[in-house]
């Protein structure tokens, strides 16, 4: 770390503001996306910006084609009609496509908006509707469809941009054209008015709203939260601070580009540390592409971290019993090594060269094989995460750390370092943004990271800032003494029983959801006498038991109703139980024996079960309780 000026610090080659929080946000002298975008794709030219598969093969593509196709994009948009502050949808799958179109948006002074792929037909007439979008990018002719059937409620929209014609050559329609048309008219309207996209660029601000950001909706319709070009670079500042990406780095994309947390990390972040950035084919084949790319970092919610811990333990049970035992010897050496990083104490000689010892016999071969073999740190966030995982992780040689943010903080509010973590909190906040407990327990957050608002809301925009102008973020939770995090849980979210106790459902739950056989949980109890409990059941590791104990099951459902898996849950339940006082405990439960998507309605598009939903669905389930 040099200095450059009294104002701005290098980091990692990036130049960023010295004291993040404080304006000028700026990063490599910049003070909005579009800005940056046009430096880097000047400096770096035909270098690599990011990889795709294309039929089984990773090829890569420069910031040189980033900014072209981004200009055409722009440039497009601006020919057919696109106003500044207008805003854009894109409904798609994570691909490089996404980014020309967020950029090229932006770029024109346009407003970006994600949809997610797994919303319904309905989902998508409202976004469009409630957004008044003009323009919507689709990724397919799935996607197209759901277009297609609310058309007559979206009259608004002028075009529809389409990015596969796979199943569609034969589409005539006056709205949609085809990602190369529109390239097209973005390259006509570039030789006609050479030098526009750059002016366009130019006149970005920092209060400019680039980003419209829908919540997950887990209580009532989504809102829009309006994300603003300074809101964006202050995030890349704290970020620079806190954990620098490096130039050249690689980073795996594969959660949904509409949540603000894989934008910051597949697309703002390594805009700011010259990263590369690898687009995974889809979901299910992360894994695999994991193991391809092995990147320099990467950021996943809890689940994904828990099936990766669940298919080491599958292959360990697997192994020779040589092998198992060195497995095992491997981990408890690794253990004993983590004990001390993570209280942040200097590691015992004898301690630290087992573990030399243990990582170049097995752990450096499993890293390899999960694709962790570079990895400087894993991030998790989105939802709780077990401290025993984290530790883990740290076992063989993963820095796993965890963070906290939300769409309405830019995604960034605090986070674990390397060398300053403690399991079981978020962390500190990051430099420049402040975060402080109210009278209630409520977090709430102040900084340049802080949204502008909710899109044409402004009676939700006044409830969600207090009158000194923090960000209510309507979780709970405390401050230790060391200035660490630990979120307890959701305001909205606390029960009072029939007996008038307020307990906050999100710590049970959080626990519960530690255990390796239990995925995910809703405690029940408002108005009610005592406390019961619905429950996801992981079916990965569920289902190695039940086949080591020769349980017999056919599907999901009668794995749930099998009396050996019922009695494994309990007994998950009744040790959770412990930890907790006589009227928090959970006193029944129910398995939810249906396998969840994000395509249905119990679930977010980031995987969390939405608590009202379940409750009405499984409303059965719950008066059997009672």
């Amino acid at each position: 770390m040099n200095i450059q000026t009294t104002d701005q610090i290098e980091i990692n080659g990036v130049i960023v503001t010295a004291n993040p929080g404080q304006r000028p946000a700026l990063v490599d002298s910049c003070d909005t996306v579009p800005k940056l975008f046009a430096k880097r794709c000047e400096q770096l030219g035909d270098k690599t910006a990011h990889r795709e598969k294309d039929l089984g093969i990773w090829r890569a593509y420069s910031w040189k084609d980033y900014w072209n196709h981004a200009k055409w994009i722009g440039l497009g948009l601006r020919a057919l009609g696109l106003e500044r502050g207008e805003v854009v949808s894109i409904l798609s799958e994570d691909r490089k496509e996404w980014l020309y179109a967020d950029m090229g948006i932006q770029a024109v002074g346009g407003i970006a908006s994600g949809v997610y792929t797994t919303d319904s037909a309905s989902q998508l007439e409202y976004l469009l509707r409630d957004s008044d979008s003009r323009f919507l990018f689709v990724e397919n002719d799935e996607q197209l469809d759901k277009f297609l059937e609310i058309e007559d409620q979206a009259p608004q929209v002028v075009k529809v941009i389409i990015f596969e014609k796979e199943g569609l050559h034969d589409l005539r329609h006056e709205k949609c054209v085809f990602i190369d048309d529109l390239y097209d008219t973005g390259r006509a309207f570039d030789a006609e008015n050479h030098g526009y996209f750059e002016a366009e660029i130019e006149k970005s601000q920092p209060g400019d709203t680039g980003l419209l950001i829908y919540t997950s909706g887990t209580t009532g319709m989504p809102k829009g939260a309006m994300l603003s070009q300074e809101n964006v670079i202050g995030a890349m500042v704290s970020g620079a601070h806190a954990l620098p990406t490096m130039p050249g780095d690689e980073q795996l994309c594969f959660l949904p580009l509409c949540h603000i947390l894989e934008r910051d990390v597949s697309v703002y972040f390594p805009l700011a540390g010259k990263a590369i950035v690898n687009f995974a084919e889809s979901p299910e084949t992360v894994f695999d592409n994991l193991q391809e790319v092995s990147p320099s970092h990467f950021t996943a919610v809890p689940r994904v971290w828990e099936k990766v811990y669940s298919r080491v333990l599958v292959l360990a049970q697997e192994a020779t019993p040589i092998g198992r035992l060195a497995f095992k010897l491997a981990v408890k050496a690794g253990l004993k090594r983590a004990d001390y990083l993570l209280a942040r104490k200097p590691v015992p000689a004898m301690v630290a060269l087992n573990f030399l010892i243990w990582d170049f016999l097995v752990l450096r071969n499993l890293r390899r094989m999960l694709g962790m073999d570079r990895m400087r740190r894993g991030g998790t966030g989105a939802a709780p995460i077990s401290p025993e995982l984290i530790k883990w992780y740290w076992a063989i040689g993963v820095q796993l750390l965890e963070g906290y943010g939300m769409t309405e903080n830019t995604g960034l509010a605090t986070i674990n370092l390397p060398d300053d973590n403690k399991p079981g909190t978020v962390g500190k906040a990051v430099p420049g943004f402040q975060v402080r407990i109210a009278e209630d327990g409520e977090i709430q957050t102040y900084g340049l990271n802080n949204f502008q608002g909710y899109w044409r809301n402004n009676e939700k925009t006044a409830e969600t800032f207090t009158d000194d102008g923090w960000l209510r973020t309507g979780d709970v939770g405390k401050v230790d003494d060391d200035g660490f995090l630990t979120i307890t849980g959701r305001l909205k979210d606390i029960i009072i029983t029939a007996g008038g106790k307020n307990i906050t459902p999100a710590e049970i739950e959080s626990r519960l959801k530690f255990s390796h056989y239990i995925s995910d949980a809703v405690v029940i109890g408002d108005a009610r006498k005592y406390l019961t409990c619905l429950i996801m059941i992981d079916q990965e590791n569920v289902e190695k038991f039940a086949q080591d104990r020769k349980v017999p099951f056919s599907d999901f459902a009668s794995l749930c109703a099998a009396q050996e898996v019922v009695d494994l849950i309990r007994k998950e339940v009744e040790e959770v139980n412990k930890d907790f006082a006589r009227v928090e405990q959970i006193k029944d439960f129910r398995l939810i024996n249906v396998l969840l998507t994000a395509e249905d309605e119990e679930l977010t598009a980031t995987m969390k079960l939405k608590r009202g939903f379940v409750e009405k669905k499984h409303s059965a389930l719950i008066e059997e309780m009672y």
